[in-house]
């Protein structure tokens, strides 16, 4: 999710998840040759499991960012084919790319070719009026025969003209039944399904039909969705932490990178739904909003909230 989950936002949410692939957001393939690397692919060795996500059309550029991703460390490379919004289109690349099987599968070659990790493909169920079962299972079929063997799929299709990015997330139907027929018509794929999931239950039930879910907005507004997942379907026991305990590891995390790069607001913003739903969830959301973009501002804002929210827990007991 571009502008989203940057290093920040995966060092929280591997708080609360060991065994969960995290991947970055977006990043393209020219940045990555051009930009500054470390800024744009760094992560702390603590998010592992980690995939790079590109985006990108052309092989041997692809390839060369594959290999820094390699070399950075990560566990995968990803290659995003399902973003719907303008600036990707002006660039040959995102969803758009569904209308040209064969180059996405010169891309995928090129990038098997050029590391050892795995290389996999996240897609949409079709665009514009390539909506029908037999346009994604001809692109499935195309781009698996360079040997790629794990493609996501987002199981809304994406109108390229007329809806807005945003609107691209919510305005065209789920079809889950689509993603289900792809995985019975290639049973030796590793096909994941996305978009629309909110909750564990839900995450398990589409687990009756497909390979694994990916969780993106729901895992970003209510993250402590998290905590539940190692126990759930990686059989781990119960990690007993508190959303208090999830906050006093973030931390020091949070102190390193402030001496590197003040500016709280753009780490706090990653948090502010830890406490979704829970009492005291509205007083954590306020505190760090009014305070976390002020000039100077620094971990005792994040003790300023977490004080808020116990305050109010403690009021509520008494109250009872």
């Amino acid at each position: 999710m571009m502008d989203w989950s940057d290093r920040t936002c995966r060092f929280f949410h591997r708080q609360m998840t060991r065994h969960a692939l995290l991947y970055t957001e977006m990043v393209t393939a020219q940045a990555i040759r051009h930009g500054d690397r470390e800024r744009l692919i760094g992560f702390d060795p603590r998010e592992q499991p980690v995939a790079l996500q590109i985006g990108g059309s052309d092989p041997k550029l692809l390839a060369e960012a594959a290999r820094w991703g390699e070399d950075f460390g990560y566990c995968e490379v990803n290659l995003n084919v399902g973003c719907p919004s303008d600036r990707v289109q002006d660039g040959r690349f995102g969803a758009c790319l569904m209308a040209e099987p064969a180059l996405v599968a010169d891309c995928v070659a090129a990038m098997r070719q050029a590391v050892r990790v795995p290389v996999t493909v996240k897609c949409r169920i079709g665009i514009d009026d390539q909506d029908e079962d037999a346009d994604l299972d001809r692109f499935i079929r195309t781009v698996s025969a360079t040997g790629c063997s794990t493609f996501v799929i987002h199981a809304r299709k994406a109108w390229l003209q007329g809806l807005s990015p945003k609107e691209n997330r919510e305005v065209p139907p789920l079809n889950y039944e689509r993603v289900y027929r792809i995985k019975k018509a290639h049973p030796g794929l590793v096909i994941v399904i996305n978009g629309g999931i909110l909750t564990l239950d839900e995450a398990e039930a589409h687990l009756a039909h497909v390979d694994g879910v990916m969780l993106g907005r729901a895992a970003y507004h209510t993250p402590w969705i998290l905590s539940g997942v190692d126990q759930r379907f990686f059989g781990a026991p119960a990690s007993g932490l508190t959303r208090a305990d999830v906050v006093e590891r973030m931390k020091p995390y949070i102190s390193r990178e402030l001496a590197r790069q003040p500016g709280l607001a753009r780490m706090t913003r990653h948090i502010l739904g830890l406490y979704h739903g829970e009492p005291g969830g509205r007083v954590w959301r306020r505190v760090l909003s009014e305070n976390a973009h002020r000039r100077g501002a620094g971990i005792e804002v994040v003790d300023q909230a977490l004080a808020a929210v116990a305050e109010q827990a403690h009021r509520l007991m008494a109250a009872e």
